[in-house]
């Protein structure tokens, strides 16, 4: 083996001697140079940004075991902590019954990865990182270690901010993700597998990525693998403009996509943290959905957007302020809602007290109104995303049997009119409709009786397909019915 190598080296690099002078000769070796000077080269940005990225390694205080089927050799353990892998609570090692146990002691949690924020020792990481840890140890890059203490959480975001006492720290740059392009060069560095100051590259594959978390994530190719949570992804002006915090992954490593939070969002989460210790979200109570294209076109709406109101909470902002199941939110102080996970975010972002105007579509038409924020609870469910899905289908043929709500069955409903199904068949049944519901307005007008109800289906064109808005329980929701050809 030590002499194939040579071997090898010289095959390969004669024929690019040769290409070069090929090139040259044909006179395009400036065009050849310039796109080997478009090449990213990381040297300088990691002699720029690498002193200020942190090792963070947690512990946690556990209970000795003694024996059981949890109980891990040395030889495992060590596995473990030669890798900065998070060791199993109770997973210590089997120990003598004959000797004492100690009521607990401290054990490695896992390890990621952080950056200084300011010089006056405050660093940003993954919440997951220093989540249900005792204590955290910050490492520089010149190897020296300190005591954090957790200066607060989000996990909403997954954002950390942790407080070590040290002064003249080298702070990141902070970089501006609106001028982050799809295709851009970016860098990562953090401690994968507790492997220190690992330096990986690769390009913005995605923004704006909507993985159902409450934010819209940055998606790259840059290898990402436990322990690097938490550390920096920096574009090629040295810029910080992600937190890197998740992988896509199959087998628990790296497949080649991975992502991160947004700069800007992370600054404003740890801003609030740095100052209060939590994250203060505005919040209106509406239960959400999806717009599908289905119904879009049904109702008026032309293209599928905004957020699908399905149920209002009792004395919420947006009950005082008028909005009402079945709307469908378009605008929040003018700013487009292009998708359901818009408006949480959005909403999120406003102080609570401060008053917003919101468009909302409602049975045909546009429609403002003036709400004040309340407060996101800290521990609240999130705002968006009801376990169910809107039951929109193709069918065949109308199929209804409807009889008016009593008295009690609006004051019940909280409702002041409807209609409810006695009994759905054909494309009624087909379109989601069944008996117990209760039909709010049909081809977007509101029906109160059913004499409004039979008075709108008598100018309809029962050829052609036909939305209705329904409330189930507590949710409102649209089908179309789609009557047979």
């Amino acid at each position: 083996m030590s002499h194939s190598s040579p071997r090898i080296s010289v095959f390969w690099r004669v024929p690019v001697l040769v290409f070069v002078f090929v090139v040259s000769v044909a006179g395009v070796l400036p065009v050849a140079i310039a796109q080997s000077r478009g090449l990213p080269d990381f040297t300088d940005l990691v002699e720029q940004v690498g002193p200020s990225v942190v090792n963070i390694r947690t512990l946690e205080k556990v209970s000795t075991a003694r024996g059981g089927m949890n109980g891990m050799d040395e030889e495992t353990l060590e596995f473990f902590r030669r890798f900065g892998l998070p060791v199993p609570p109770g997973s210590g090692p089997r120990s003598d019954r004959n000797q004492p146990a100690q009521p607990e002691e401290q054990r490695p949690r896992g390890v990621g990865s952080g950056f200084i924020l300011s010089s006056d020792g405050y660093v940003m990481t993954n919440a997951h990182v220093v989540d249900g840890a005792d204590e955290v140890y910050v490492t520089l890059p010149d190897k020296r270690e300190f005591k954090a203490k957790i200066i607060g959480s989000d996990k909403r975001t997954d954002v950390a901010v942790v407080k070590i006492e040290a002064s003249g720290l080298p702070a990141v740059k902070v970089g501006d993700v609106n001028k982050l392009r799809v295709g851009e060069w970016v860098m990562a560095i953090g401690s994968p597998f507790g492997l220190e100051n690992t330096v990986t590259a690769g390009i913005v594959s995605a923004k704006q990525r909507d993985t159902g978390d409450y934010l819209p994530l940055i998606q790259t190719d840059v290898a990402i693998n436990p322990g690097n949570s938490g550390g920096p992804l920096i574009n090629l002006r040295g810029e910080v403009v992600g937190i890197n915090s998740q992988i896509y992954s199959r087998s628990g490593g790296y497949m080649g996509i991975a992502f991160a939070i947004p700069i800007d969002e992370a600054m404003r989460v740890s801003d609030q943290l740095r100052a209060t210790g939590k994250v203060t979200r505005g919040r209106i109570g509406v239960q959400i959905d999806q717009v599908s294209k289905d119904v879009a076109e049904a109702i008026g709406l032309g293209k599928p957007e905004g957020a699908l109101v399905r149920a209002v909470e009792s004395g919420s902002p947006a009950e005082k302020a008028g909005v009402e199941a079945g709307d469908i939110i378009l605008r929040l102080d003018g700013k487009a809602i292009e998708k359901v996970s818009d408006l949480p975010r959005m909403v999120g972002g406003l102080k609570p007290g401060a008053r917003a105007t919101v468009t909302v579509f409602r049975r045909g038409a546009r429609k403002d109104l003036t709400v004040t924020i309340g407060e996101f609870a800290s521990e609240q469910t999130a705002e968006a995303g009801p376990a169910e899905e809107p039951r929109v289908a193709s069918t065949d043929a109308l199929g209804l049997r409807v009889t008016d709500l009593t008295e009690a069955q609006k004051r019940d409903l909280k409702l002041k009119g409807g209609v409810r199904v006695e009994a759905a068949g054909n494309a009624a049944a087909r379109a989601g409709l069944r008996a117990g519901d209760v039909i709010l307005a049909l081809a977007n007008v509101e029906v109160g009786s059913v004499r409004q109800f039979e008075a709108v289906l008598a100018k309809l064109d029962q050829s052609r397909p036909v939305q209705v808005l329904f409330r189930r329980g507590e949710w409102a929701q649209y089908a179309v019915i789609r009557p047979q050809r």
